[in-house]
């Protein structure tokens, strides 16, 4: 039976390696709902999270979120949480509702009735290094990662593409979920005679890693890069330590366009002025529910042959600029930027989004 409110399941972390992303991604998805509600809901109705801890194992918040969408009490799914999640998310839903996913992945996910709004290999970390390349020369590197689903995923798409991109690929080292001590790994690292790493370590993980990589002093002679750097994790890794790091994403806090310095002062109006960094993971779960609220609206409905009916028509401007669903994806622009300090400073836009 149709009410008048419209409830989503809100995945997001708030535990593990990931929670360092959860208070923002908590800010900006109540952003994103108050701002529906404000302009009327989502077919008139109004917008409701209910949180799930996406920081949870992969099993559990699967279960959790399966039963809140069979009783009913859940029209879509949405949040920032690891591929690792999505994985045992989707077969659970089994395209009962719409689920939009909106965490940075290796790509390929094609499921029915699943949206992604994160980036992917294709046009996020490959142009990357293919602009490292020719303006740096930066071509050797070694991969470090947690030893789960997006890493290691994702590390078979750089390979692939290492010659398309000038680029050769050593060893790869995955280390698990929750890694405290990588003296292992530096030691490996120390002996790779590269250019750079390419980082694929989730949250406080990648923060840990920072700050012992620092303590090395090979940050003087290998550049870092990762897709999953936010302004949040730089904060945690400390200025000392973020001296070569560099991070691809389709937002930053620091990116001067008119939909992001705008999408900030309402964030900060929301939260306050100490509210957390509004950084890539907090700012996809607004995202994710706009796009969800713009899919409802093309379609006229909130169920799933309805959206992928009209979603390759969708089309909005989000904090990313202007964007639009084509494939089951979003389809947005991508940059490049350094670490200089505790901000990022955005130095080339790498894909166009077209």
């Amino acid at each position: 039976m149709t009410t008048d409110v419209i409830n989503i399941a809100f995945v997001v972390p708030e535990s593990g390696p990931s929670g360092i992303y959860g208070p923002s991604c908590q800010a900006s998805g109540r952003l994103a709902a108050m701002e529906i509600n404000e302009a009327g809901g989502i077919l008139g109705r109004e917008v409701r999270l209910r949180t799930v801890d996406g920081g949870q194992s992969p099993e559990r918040v699967a279960a959790e979120v399966a039963e809140i969408v069979g009783k009913g009490l859940a029209e879509a799914v949405t949040g920032w949480h690891t591929s690792a999640v999505r994985e045992a998310l989707v077969p659970r839903l089994c395209g009962r509702v719409p689920y939009i996913y909106t965490a940075v992945y290796e790509g390929g996910e094609h499921t029915p009735g699943v949206f992604l709004t994160g980036e992917t290999p294709a046009n996020q970390i490959l142009p990357a290094m293919r602009w490292m390349a020719e303006e740096m020369g930066i071509r050797r590197w070694v991969i470090v990662g947690n030893d789960y689903v997006w890493p290691r995923a994702s590390a078979r798409s750089v390979r692939a593409y290492a010659e398309q991109i000038r680029a050769v690929i050593g060893e790869e080292i995955f280390v698990p979920l929750g890694t405290e001590a990588y003296g292992s790994v530096l030691r490996r690292l120390r002996d790779a005679h590269v250019d750079g790493v390419l980082m694929f370590l989730l949250g406080s993980d990648a923060v840990k890693f920072n700050r012992a990589f620092s303590r090395t002093g090979m940050d003087e002679q290998m550049v870092r890069l990762s897709p999953l750097m936010d302004e949040n994790m730089l904060m945690g890794t400390g200025a000392q330590s973020t001296h070569n790091l560099y991070s691809a994403a389709g937002f930053f806090e620091t990116l001067a366009t008119a939909h992001g310095l705008d999408f900030e002062r309402r964030y900060v109006n929301l939260v306050g002025p100490s509210a957390p960094a509004v950084a890539s993971p907090g700012e996809s779960c607004y995202e994710g529910i706009a796009m969800f609220a713009e899919l409802a609206s093309a379609a006229r409905a909130t169920d799933v042959p309805h959206i992928s009916r009209v979603a390759n028509l969708v089309s909005y401007e989000s904090p990313r600029g202007a964007v639009r669903v084509y494939n089951q994806h979003l389809i947005q622009r991508v940059y490049l930027a350094k670490a200089e300090g505790l901000e990022f400073d955005v130095l080339a836009e790498i894909h166009e989004g077209s």
